[in-house]
């Protein structure tokens, strides 16, 4: 299992979207879009389906197959 992944936001809310292509787990919206559908992306532990959920600091982001991210502000 990966180790959990710091990813650092200088705003104070980053969409789901784009922490998914700052973290490098995607390149497109297509793959977001897939993984979504597919129920593999979960934020506190909940399934999540919006592609562009608002995430704030302290979320866990875990991705089915790439990893848990945590979201710090700067």
């Amino acid at each position: 299992m990966k180790q959990q992944e710091i990813i650092s936001i200088k705003t104070e809310t980053i969409q789901l979207d784009q922490l998914l292509k700052l973290a490098n787990v995607v390149v497109s919206g297509g793959q977001v879009r897939f993984l979504l559908e597919e129920q593999a992306v979960f934020v506190n532990d909940e399934v999540c389906t919006a592609k562009r959920k608002q995430l704030r600091h302290g979320d866990i982001v875990t991705v089915k197959g790439a990893g848990t991210y945590k979201i710090v502000g700067v």
